[in-house]
């Protein structure tokens, strides 16, 4: 039987996923992270992206598109604490094409450097949300 770790996916409000898997790769800040059971101990921060979770069958599993946050990994356990998380199939694409919209009508009528910063941070998001998306086809 091959090796694997405990994964646990979870916002503030809700658990996204809990299982084994024998490969995590995550969209860290400065690359993407691809963790194996028994990796050293790891804290990093999360860009936006997807998180994909990969049986010890070599079966992809699960992908989670996460808004940011943290991992943390130890040789036996992966915590990942998302700003936001959502399964592929949970994703709404319109309301995502909408929220990339309203980012860039907030950006173009810019009132002050706070809104610009959420509107960039949202459009950001609601970016690479979609090109998850068109990637997987949903």
């Amino acid at each position: 039987m091959a090796s694997t770790v405990h994964l646990l996916v979870a916002t503030a409000d809700r658990e996204i996923y809990r299982g084994e898997a024998s490969m995590v790769v995550a969209p860290g800040s400065a690359g993407d992270l691809g963790i194996y059971p028994k990796h050293a101990p790891l804290l990093c921060s999360l860009k936006a992206g997807e998180l994909r979770v990969t049986k010890s069958d070599g079966v992809e599993v699960d992908e989670v598109f996460v808004s940011g946050g943290f991992m943390e990994v130890q040789p036996d356990m992966i915590t990942v604490l998302a700003d936001c998380a959502e399964r592929a199939a949970d994703v709404d694409m319109a309301a995502t094409m909408e929220a990339a919209r309203a980012a860039e009508e907030l950006i173009a009528g810019k009132k002050d450097d706070l809104d610009f910063a959420t509107a960039e941070a949202e459009l950001a998001v609601a970016t690479a949300k979609l090109a998850w998306l068109r990637k997987k086809k949903i």
